[in-house]
């Protein structure tokens, strides 16, 4: 059966994988493979709006404003994530990366699939949030219709601040509420419906683009390397370690030394290492620089 033009994309039986269940554990993955595949491809056709994406976040940035992420059920879940990773990554500010998702904290661990349907809500926790003109925010929404996201993205304009939707459709009802629309078309899933299979991934990798580029962008990474890092554990310590040793083409042990002094602080390690300068006069350095290493080295 052929189905609807009004049923979305990410609703619709995918052709390549009828009979899945009668199918053998590899040629399940086979196909699985095959298919994630067009996730990789799906991105890479989007790119230069999530450039577009990404020059909107470092405006929000550079006016210290925030950037939320929202969405409901597999999207609030990737929302949540990212925001999440920001921190021990870059060492950004509290708040400045947050998540706002469909019924709320406990959505994360157990499915509130209703939620999505309470556009009502999703204005409310924008509210809630205090999201403000200098502020961004990321709806993610697989099918492109979401009433939560849609909520959400309506309140955020009537505040003025400033909106990216993330979909997995070409298009949606809820472009009209976006700056920019991420249209990440993927097809339909392997287990029609699942968007968190090739729509999760794509959106998994368009947020991570978008925020390690705009963390690249503004000084929390060097060359390629993780210099605004929390060394909070023994893994990310000696990482820590290889970096400033990378840096500032010292040995281990020195690295270990300079970053003690400066508080495990991988960039103040790393100027007054390369640079021969005391802990204080780095963190000066660094502070007249706004914290970019590239023009002090």
């Amino acid at each position: 059966m052929t189905p609807s033009r009004s049923v979305p994309v990410t609703e619709r039986p995918c052709p390549a994988s009828r009979g899945l269940d009668a199918r053998s554990v590899a040629g399940i993955l086979r196909l699985m493979n095959r298919e994630d595949a067009r996730a990789v491809r799906a991105v890479g056709r989007a790119l230069p709006r999530v450039a577009a994406a990404v020059r909107l976040l470092l405006c929000v940035l550079g006016r210290g404003g925030r950037c939320l992420f929202a969405g409901a059920g597999t999207s609030g879940r990737l929302a949540a994530m990212e925001a999440a990773e920001c921190p021990p990554t870059f060492s950004t500010p509290p708040g400045q990366f947050a998540a706002l998702i469909a019924g709320g904290p406990g959505a994360l661990q157990r499915s509130v699939e209703g939620a999505e349907d309470d556009a009502a809500a999703g204005a409310r926790q924008v509210r809630d949030a205090r999201v403000g003109r200098r502020d961004l925010v990321v709806g993610i929404t697989a099918g492109g219709a979401a009433p939560w996201v849609r909520g959400v993205l309506a309140e955020t304009r009537r505040r003025g601040a400033a909106t990216v939707l993330v979909t997995a459709v070409p298009r949606s009802p809820l472009a009209p509420l976006a700056d920019v629309m991420v249209p990440l078309v993927t097809g339909p899933e392997v287990l029609a419906g699942s968007t968190r299979l090739k729509a999760g991934t794509a959106t998994k990798l368009a947020l991570n683009m978008l925020t390690t580029a705009a963390m690249a962008r503004i000084g929390k990474v060097h060359d390629n390397l993780m210099v605004d890092v929390r060394p909070t554990n023994a893994k990310l310590r000696a990482r820590a370690e290889r970096i400033v040793a990378a840096i500032a083409e010292v040995p281990p042990a020195a690295a270990r030394r300079h970053l003690a002094a400066a508080g495990w602080d991988v960039k103040v390690a790393a100027l007054a290492a390369a640079r021969g300068l005391a802990p204080a006069a780095a963190r000066a350095a660094l502070r007249r620089a706004r914290g970019r290493l590239r023009p002090l080295l």
